[in-house]
C-alpha cells in the first residue's frame, strides 16, 4: 500500500484575552448566540450553556494540553495522565466509584491539542455541585501515585495493542508520521509504548502540575441549571485555586515545506486493502479551514463527489472517505480508500492519483458546493439541536484556540464562494 503526500501550509495561532486583574467573582467577558463565557481571577474560563428543556446537564472541562505539548520521553503522557485522572485526588479517593454511584455517564480523552473530562447527570443542584467540585478537586489534588500508575500501564498497553489490529489505523498513523518531520501532530496521541512504561510517577506529576491549572482551562455546563448557582458553585471550588506562578510559553514548532511526495509501504494481513493519502492543510482558524473543509465534501460525497465517481461508481474500490482535522496549527487533510482483496490495488491507486493531480484543474460547480455547503451547515444545525452532545463537541475548537472558532468555521461556510474552493484547490493540492 502507498501514499502520497504533498504541498504545505499557512501558519496561524488564536489568541484568547488575558485574565482579569483583582476580580474576585466570574466575570462575563463573551456572549455568543445563548453562550455566555466567564473568567475567574485565577484565570479559569466558564462557558454555560443553559437549556431549560433538557433533563440533563453536562461538565464537561477542557485543558489546553495534548500529545502536542509532549517533549522528548514524553510521548504518550497527556494520554496516560487523563487514565490516572480516574483513580483518586483528596476529596474523592475513587473516582469512578463515585461517578458510577452518582449514575453519570463520564468519560475523558485526550488528543493532539487539549484533554477534557465530562460527566451527564440528570439535572439537579446537588449533581451540578458535585461534578464541579469533583473536577476542581482533581485539577490540582489528583495523587498520581506509582502503585496505580503501575497498574495502569497494561490498561493502556492493551488500547495500543487494539489499534495495531486495525491496519487502517495503523496506516493513517504512518501516513503522518511520514508527513512530519519535527512537529507533534506527526506523533500518535497513544505514544509509544516504551515511553509509556517507563515513564515515573513523578515526571508525570511535573507535567500534571504545569498544565493541569485554571488558567490552561475552559469549564463548560450545558443542560438544565441555574446560571447563578451555577456561577456561586465554581467559584467555590475552582476559585479557591490560586493562579499559578509559572508562565506557559507557546508550542513554536514549525514544520518546514515538505520537499516533495513522501511514500509509505505498510504490510499486514486482512481481507482488505488500504490506500491512505494526506496533505497539509491549514488550521481551524485560517480562513482557508471553511474552503478545504468544502472541497473534501465535493471530492468524497455518495454519490456525487469527484473521488466516488472515479472510484466507488467504478468499482475500483469499495468505499473511502476524507477529513480535515480540528487542529490549532496548520494541520493535515487525509483520505482513505478501502480495496476489496478480489481487486487491484494499482488500478484504485491510479485512478485515486490522477484525479488528485488533475483537482486543480477539474471544473467545479456552484452545484456541488451548495450540495457541499448544505450537507456541511446540516451537521453544524443538528449539534447545535442537542444542548449536552454540543458542549461537548465545542472540546475540539476550545483545543484548536477558542470556543467561538465554532461559529466562525459555521459563519464561513454560509460565506463561500467558488472561487474560494478553487482557490483552494489550487493552493493546497
Amino acid at each position: 500500500m502507498r501514499v502520497i503526500l504533498s504541498s504545505l501550509c499557512l501558519v496561524l495561532s488564536v489568541a484568547i484575552g488575558g485574565t482579569a486583574s483583582g476580580q474576585t467573582g466570574p466575570r462575563l467577558v463573551n456572549s455568543v448566540e445563548g453562550i455566555n463565557e466567564y473568567e475567574l481571577s485565577n484565570g479559569l474560563h466558564v462557558l454555560l450553556l443553559s437549556d431549560q428543556s433538557q433533563t440533563n446537564i453536562a461538565v464537561n472541562i477542557v485543558y489546553k494540553v495534548g500529545s502536542r505539548h509532549e517533549g522528548y520521553g514524553e510521548t504518550g503522557m497527556a494520554h496516560l495522565l487523563e487514565h490516572m485522572l480516574f483513580k483518586q485526588c483528596k476529596k474523592f479517593t475513587d473516582i469512578k466509584k463515585a461517578i458510577a454511584e452518582k449514575g453519570a455517564t463520564a468519560n475523558g480523552t485526550t488528543w493532539y491539542d487539549r484533554t477534557n473530562y465530562y460527566e451527564i447527570l440528570s439535572a439537579s443542584d446537588e449533581n451540578l455541585r458535585w461534578a464541579i467540585d469533583m473536577e476542581a478537586d482533581r485539577m490540582v489534588n489528583s495523587k498520581i501515585l506509582a502503585e496505580e500508575l503501575k497498574k495502569e500501564f497494561s490498561v493502556v498497553r492493551n488500547e495500543f495493542e487494539i489499534g495495531e489490529n486495525y491496519p487502517s489505523g495503523v496506516l493513517n498513523e504512518r501516513v503522518l508520521s511520514a508527513m512530519y518531520l519535527w512537529h507533534n501532530y506527526g506523533k500518535s496521541t497513544i505514544g509509544s509504548k516504551e515511553d509509556i512504561e517507563r515513564v515515573k510517577a513523578e515526571n508525570l506529576k511535573v507535567f500534571y502540575k504545569k498544565y493541569y491549572q485554571p488558567d490552561n482551562a475552559v469549564l463548560m455546563i450545558a443542560g438544565k441549571f441555574d446560571d447563578k448557582k451555577a456561577l456561586a458553585y465554581v467559584q467555590q471550588y475552582f476559585g479557591v485555586i490560586p493562579k499559578p506562578t509559572r508562565v506557559l510559553q507557546p508550542t513554536y514548532t514549525v514544520e518546514p515545506p515538505q520537499d516533495g511526495e513522501r511514500n509509505v509501504v505498510l504490510r499486514r494481513t486482512g481481507d482488505i486493502q488500504y490506500i491512505g493519502m494526506g496533505y497539509h492543510t491549514p488550521s481551524v482558524a485560517d480562513k482557508d479551514y471553511a474552503a478545504n473543509d468544502a472541497l473534501i465534501q465535493i471530492l468524497t460525497n455518495d454519490p456525487s463527489g469527484i473521488l466516488y465517481k472515479k472510484l466507488v461508481e467504478t468499482k475500483l474500490a469499495s468505499k473511502l472517505y476524507g477529513y480535515a482535522q480540528t487542529l490549532y496549527d496548520p494541520g493535515f487533510s487525509y483520505f482513505q480508500v478501502e480495496v476489496p482483496k478480489d481487486k487491484s490495488l494499482d488500478s484504485a491507486e491510479h485512478a485515486l492519483f490522477t484525479a488528485m493531480d488533475a483537482l486543480p484543474q477539474t471544473p467545479i460547480t456552484e452545484e456541488d458546493l451548495t450540495r457541499a455547503k448544505n450537507t456541511i451547515l446540516k451537521g453544524v444545525e443538528d449539534a447545535m439541536s442537542h444542548t449536552i452532545n454540543f458542549s461537548i463537541a465545542l472540546t475540539e475548537f476550545v483545543g484548536a484556540g477558542d470556543w467561538r472558532l465554532w461559529f466562525l468555521y459555521r459563519d464561513r461556510i454560509e460565506q463561500l464562494r467558488l472561487v474560494d474552493v478553487q482557490n483552494g484547490a489550487n493552493k493546497y493540492y
